[in-house]
């Protein structure tokens, strides 16, 4: 394959503005642009970047709300050839300020009321990078932002476009305590995109819902498939996302047909939606990914949403979508048990194998290990997380070690057993407990601590249980305003216990398994 003809998802706006030039591209609560506007917009992102020395293999942040700009912005990133590092901007600045850095950003793009925590926090070590600022949508002051829109020079020319150059980084929570940035690239997107083409059936005239944060893997879908269909995508806020209430009479009003989010998004829409009111309109597709879907609340939204095609999808972010499962038409009344989470998407390939890299027999369980062109490039920056991370066959050939235990009970289907490390799924959310308990170390009264987490059908939480230095005094608000100042809020421990010490066992550490027993 030449490098014009490289899969590149620079080329999906180009060709949905060609295809569909006055074709609403994208719709906020407000406002909505055509394809031909989203691409001129990306078109004037991209030449200030250019202008700036950015190109192919450098980094540009995104710091920002979900918005037309946002995603006008992550086009124009890359258009010119780099790979966009978007940072949840409801997130502690010390933290995403971090992950920019981490990733060497060469220039970020970032809402106005975060650009100054952004500066005042940029760590010392190297120079800061060129930032566009993006004010409100109305604010007529926000000259950097109107700068770039009504810059008359032209286009730079399009960078080679190299299949395996990276695309995106998307940062997860790391068991040190600092993140780590998945490093996807466009084969890697595509391999996903095309496999959704394929198997899901999305249609140009579909409207799509954008549910997921753009620093999740989710949004993948969102803004790619939608894209490669010339087809809206309706931006949900971080507010309405999580407001069931009105999520529910919004899938009405903008008319939804495919819909992606996490589990308990869903669950909050069945339980508390206003789903069974006459006149609501059901998505076609709807899929999720993320977490385990209780089979309560799954039975629920089947028995609410009929007619609509349900897709459980699973894989980490180092992989997007390694397999799926489609929900039957019907689920019994007496079935307890969660689906699986499929067959594996083509043409990936999988294997099961025990501590010792070993394939197991049929129907034992075992770690999950994928293979094929949705597999990240590594951690950005972090060769020896990468290696650890791969496990080689005789041959040479590289296997992801997804630390999910799985079993094949039958025709390639697998089904879900839990982690083999201390990584939890919390709204669709990866989550390292030692990420979390990191955090409480920073706080100065603290001697030692540690984190659990319990499942149940309402979900997941996460329990802290602390022990300070002596005349330390015990205040939980105390402790979760600390825990704001480093850790994004669905990472805050629901509940903090205080012990005088935490039970340990004979070599000293400390003893999880007690814990789970007190928390429990």
């Amino acid at each position: 394959m030449t490098s014009t003809d490289a899969p590149h998802l620079s080329r999906l706006l180009a060709d949905a503005a060609s295809r569909r030039p006055d074709g609403v591209a994208i719709e906020d609560a407000d406002r909505s642009a055509t394809y031909s506007e989203l691409a001129r917009m990306a078109d004037r992102v991209a030449t200030r970047l250019a202008r700036w020395g950015v190109g192919r293999g450098d980094r540009v942040g995104l710091f920002m709300p979900k918005s037309i700009e946002a995603v006008a912005a992550i086009h124009g990133i890359l258009q010119v050839g780099a790979a966009y590092v978007p940072v949840d901007p409801l997130s502690p600045s010390l933290r995403g300020v971090g992950i920019l850095a981490d990733a060497g950003v060469k220039a970020a793009i970032v809402a106005k009321p975060l650009a100054q925590a952004l500066r005042d926090a940029w760590p010392g070590n190297g120079p800061q990078p060129r930032l566009i600022v993006v004010g409100e949508p109305s604010d007529p002051t926000d000259a950097a932002w109107l700068d770039v829109l009504s810059d008359d020079a032209p286009t730079p020319l399009a960078p080679p476009r190299i299949a395996d150059d990276p695309a995106y980084i998307l940062y997860t929570s790391g068991s040190t305590g600092q993140p780590k940035g998945v490093t996807l690239s466009h084969a890697n997107a595509f391999a996903f995109i095309d496999w959704c083409e394929t198997h899901l059936a999305s249609r140009d005239n579909d409207r799509f819902a954008s549910h997921a944060p753009f620093y999740f893997d989710l949004s993948v879908f969102d803004l790619y498939v939608s894209c490669r269909h010339a087809a809206p995508l309706v931006l949900i806020s971080e507010a309405l996302g999580k407001d069931p209430a009105r999520l529910g009479e919004f899938l009405t009003i903008r008319r939804i047909d495919v819909w992606y989010s996490a589990p308990s998004i869903l669950a909050l829409l069945a339980d508390s939606g206003g789903l069974e009111r006459i006149g609501r309109r059901a998505p076609r597709l709807v899929l999720f990914a993320g977490e385990v879907f209780p089979i309560t609340s799954l039975r629920r939204l089947r028995n609410l949403w009929p007619g609509s095609t349900l897709w459980n999808l699973y894989g980490p972010t180092e992989t997007n979508v390694c397999t799926a499962f489609r929900i039957p038409d019907h689920i019994p009344a007496d079935r307890a048990e969660a689906f699986p989470i499929g067959e594996v998407c083509d043409p990936h390939q999988a294997r099961v194998v025990d501590e010792a890299g070993v394939d197991v027999p049929p129907d034992a369980v075992g770690e999950l290990l994928i293979s094929g062109p949705g597999v990240m490039r590594g951690y950005f920056g972090r060769p020896d997380l990468t290696e650890l991370a791969f496990l080689h066959d005789a041959s040479g050939h590289p296997w992801y070690r997804t630390g999910d235990l799985v079993a094949d009970e039958g025709g390639g289907i697998y089904w879900f057993h839990g982690r083999r490390d201390r990584m939890v799924k919390k709204r669709g959310y990866r989550i390292e407990l030692g990420e979390v308990e990191s955090a409480l170390y920073r706080h100065d009264g603290v001697d030692r601590a540690a984190v659990v987490a319990k499942a149940d059908e309402l979900g997941v939480s996460i329990a802290a249980f602390i022990a300070l230095k002596p005349h330390c005094k015990s205040s939980i608000i105390a402790m979760k305003r600390h825990c704001t100042t480093y850790l994004p809020h669905y990472m805050i421990p629901d509940s903090i216990t205080f012990l005088t010490a935490l039970p340990t066992t004979s070599t000293d550490k400390v003893d999880y398994q007690r814990l789970k027993a007190l928390n429990a």
